[in-house]
């Protein structure tokens, strides 16, 4: 159950995606005064060093977000995936790219001082590396570490005081229950708090029950009457391929997708112009492609 850590992922292109949703979707609430309540069911450690051993052993982030940093062909950023380079740098020191943030901090730093942030993390070492990493932001009761189901979050802060909520799901899906579990989640949210935003996370690989997960919420969403957007990220060929030994080469995550109950207005057209470049820029195969849909 806790073989999972998210310190090997860090900075991966699936994190590239989600974050950039994440910061667009936060730049939108955050505009209106009343105070928004955010829920981050898998908040994993917070922070990563991309030069640690976890990041050297997966070389992820150098398939992540490093090619975007480095890639030179000229063209400018759309403006979503530039904020989310900035707020990245923010974490560094200029000209330095070792601290990358993981959605407690990058939530943090976009919230105002009357916003919540609620983070819930289960496995024992990221969750007292969490609350370490908080200690330090000094933010008072703006942040509560809860080591607990995030699953079980909705009925216990849903509907906030405020009436303004962010949810964002992002599990690790190494328990093949965690697809189902998202489903009921989301369910129970959508009764209890109709017009809450509900972003989930999921990974797009040769598994039924991963197809399955956005069908399913797109149904949801249909059925509540409530807006959705779909946004997904292919980056090469799932297909295991063989080594010059002829040992079987599987290939790693190579697509994820985030979808939205509820999105705010502006995020579809935040997206339009950065997933062609994240495309672009972070492809490695000629499979590499980009859904956005919407309805509702």
């Amino acid at each position: 159950m806790f073989s999972y850590r998210h310190a090997f992922h860090a900075g991966n292109h699936a994190d590239v995606l989600k974050h950039t949703v994440l910061i667009a979707m936060l730049r939108h609430l955050t505009q209106k005064e009343a105070a928004l309540t955010v829920l981050d069911t898998h908040a994993g450690a917070g922070l990563y060093r991309l030069d640690s051993e976890f990041a050297d052993t997966s070389g992820e982030a150098a398939e992540g977000i490093q090619r975007l940093l480095q890639a030179s062909d000229g063209e400018a950023l759309a403006p979503a995936l530039q904020d989310y380079l900035e707020l990245v740098a923010s974490f560094n020191a200029k000209g330095s790219s070792r601290v990358y943030p993981g959605s407690p901090f990058i939530i943090q730093r976009l919230l105002r001082e009357h916003d919540r942030l609620k983070l819930y993390e289960l496995h024992p070492t990221d969750a007292k590396t969490l609350e370490a990493n908080v200690a330090q932001l000094d933010a008072g009761r703006q942040v509560a570490v809860l080591r607990e189901d995030g699953f079980g979050c909705v009925n216990k802060f849903l509907p906030p005081p405020s009436r303004r909520a962010l949810l964002l799901c992002d599990p690790s899906y190494e328990i093949k229950s965690d697809y189902a579990r998202v489903v009921t989640m989301a369910t129970e949210a959508l009764k209890r708090f109709a017009t809450g935003t509900y972003a989930v996370w999921y990974p797009i690989i040769p598994r039924p029950e991963a197809h399955d997960l956005p069908r399913k919420l797109k149904t949801l969403a249909t059925k509540a009457g409530k807006p959705w957007l779909h946004a997904t990220l292919t980056v090469k060929s799932s297909k295991i391929t063989s080594d010059p030994t002829g040992e079987a080469k599987r290939p790693g995550l190579p697509a994820s997708g985030m979808f939205v109950i509820n999105p705010p207005h502006t995020l579809k057209g935040a997206l339009q112009p950065a997933l062609p470049q994240l495309v672009k820029r972070l492809g490695q195969d000629r499979n590499a492609a980009f859904t956005l849909d919407s309805g509702g």
